[in-house]
């Protein structure tokens, strides 16, 4: 697995267009935060740079325990796509994804994972566990973390204070 660290290994042209989709799943992640989820947010993007699909978490909302953020964004994608297979899509998220969600990467085979901010006690891409490298994953998948990750650490940390 690639993992970059921090955004100045990246190019700037690549890191603007990071940049540019982690705020757009950060609006997301707001939007949940508003509706009383945990402020998690998902874009995916096809090869040619556009934006065919969005998760927000709503595992409060729909009553569903799989209703995270990137799992939402898988579904939508392979129905606008109209296949299982996303090879050639990145998807963006704002927290580094639990155990389920990165099965879920895997079994669809994107191409590429950028995340904002680790997830110290359930992040499975590299944090934790690192399911992408495990033997039971089938996928190679290139992951990009810390892109605008004071932003993302922020509103998760914002939106758990006013809940305490």
């Amino acid at each position: 697995m690639n993992i970059e660290i921090s955004p100045p290994t990246i190019d700037d042209a690549a890191y603007l267009v990071h940049r540019q989709w982690m705020m757009q799943a950060l609006e997301l992640a707001q939007a949940a935060g508003e509706a009383g989820e945990v402020p998690v947010g998902a874009v995916i993007v096809d090869v040619a740079g556009n934006a065919i699909a969005q998760g927000q978490n709503r595992k409060e909302r729909d009553f569903d325990p799989t209703a995270h953020a990137e799992i939402i964004a898988i579904r939508a994608a392979s129905k606008i796509l109209q296949k299982r297979h996303l090879n050639q899509c990145t998807l963006y998220v704002t927290l580094e994804p639990c155990p389920m969600c990165a099965g879920a990467i895997a079994h669809a085979r994107l191409d590429k994972l950028v995340y904002g901010v680790d997830d110290p006690k359930t992040g499975a891409i590299r944090t934790v566990v690192n399911i992408p490298d495990s033997p039971c994953s089938n996928h190679r998948l290139s992951v990009i973390g810390g892109i605008l990750e004071s932003a993302c650490r922020h509103q998760l940390q914002s939106w758990f204070a006013q809940k305490r």
